[in-house]
């Protein structure tokens, strides 16, 4: 829709500069500086305009009103030029370029009016889960697979302050730096490819915030975003100005294992295991623990020592001995 918009103006501009030179100003040189003038201008907004950005049914709206007040100024702009002798073909150009600056201007301001969580929420009916992302938790790695696995399925949203910082450790002259700026830049690329979350960057600064975590802290408050980090003072800081925080590394001590290799427990055997000499319990989540020389004690409880453990996409097997039997 975009470059057919973009196609047409173009001709329209061309056919409208080259009969207008060629009508009214005795064609010679002109038919081909005044088309270059008005193409040239026409491709200055044309790369003024060319940001990128992902088109939303606001965005659209915002196009569309952009586009209609743009031929309102042309038209009051022009009318003058229709008392001049060929002043219609000016009078269409002035439309034509106004038309597709209004269109330029109007739809990221749509798009802008759009992403309000107030817009969201009262109009489309949207709950409002952002998530902005902190330079710690972009370079610790796991968040492509935390959201792969389904746990958030929200929009990413990363300032460009933070892209800003990210590139600088990314440059940096230390090794491990370096390394850890360019792991970051690595799972920004993950995410943004990844079909379970989306990722938006956002261009609001604030000049007169020095601090990038302060910084954070601002936009989360005006976009009424959580906050994804690994950072512990950032974290504090974030929720006495009652900002929801969202710590990885909180996540990972939640989901470690219930037992540790060396600890006692007690089971019940309730049948052998595959192996010889072993015997299979449950614990009360249904986790499987494997119990060497448990084979001739089925339906007996026993204390156990954990000697390992086997974490698999499966789930998690724990491996034990009777605790007697310790050496």
């Amino acid at each position: 829709m975009k470059w057919f918009m973009r196609i047409v103006i173009v001709l329209v501009v061309f056919y409208g500069s080259f009969s207008y030179a060629t009508i009214y100003m005795g064609g010679g040189i002109w038919v081909i500086v005044l088309p270059l003038i008005a193409e040239s201008c026409l491709v200055s907004i044309f790369l003024s305009e060319a940001r990128g950005f992902k088109l939303q049914p606001m965005a659209y709206v915002g196009g569309l009103l952009g586009t209609i007040l743009g031929l309102v100024i042309g038209s009051l702009l022009g009318y003058v030029l229709l008392k001049l002798e060929g002043g219609i073909f000016l009078f269409i150009l002035l439309n034509t370029l106004f038309a597709y600056l209004g269109y330029t201007i109007g739809v990221p301001w749509g798009k802008q009016i759009g992403e309000l969580p107030a817009f969201k929420q009262k109009f489309r009916g949207e709950p409002c889960n952002q998530k902005l992302l902190d330079t710690s938790v972009i370079i610790d790695g796991r968040l492509p697979d935390i959201c792969e696995a389904g746990f958030i399925t929200d929009t990413l949203v990363v300032p460009q302050f933070i892209l800003n910082e990210l590139q600088h450790i990314a440059d940096s002259s230390d090794n491990l730096k370096r390394a850890r700026g360019r792991r970051g830049l690595d799972v920004l690329n993950r995410l943004q490819k990844s079909p379970h979350v989306s990722v938006e960057i956002t261009d609001k600064d604030y000049p007169k915030i020095k601090e990038v975590d302060s910084k954070l802290i601002a936009l989360g408050k005006d976009i009424e975003a959580d906050i994804l980090t690994n950072d512990f003072n950032l974290n504090k800081v974030a929720q006495i100005q009652g900002i929801t925080v969202l710590n990885i590394n909180q996540l990972a001590n939640a989901v470690k294992p219930i037992v540790l290799p060396g600890e006692s427990i007690n089971v019940i055997i309730t049948k052998q295991g595959k192996e010889k000499g072993q015997g299979v319990a449950y614990l009360d989540d249904g986790t499987m623990v494997v119990v060497e020389q448990g084979e001739n004690l089925v339906n007996e409880s026993l204390d156990v020592v954990v000697t390992s453990i086997l974490q698999t996409p499966a789930g998690r097997m724990i491996f034990a001995a009777p605790k007697d039997s310790e050496s």
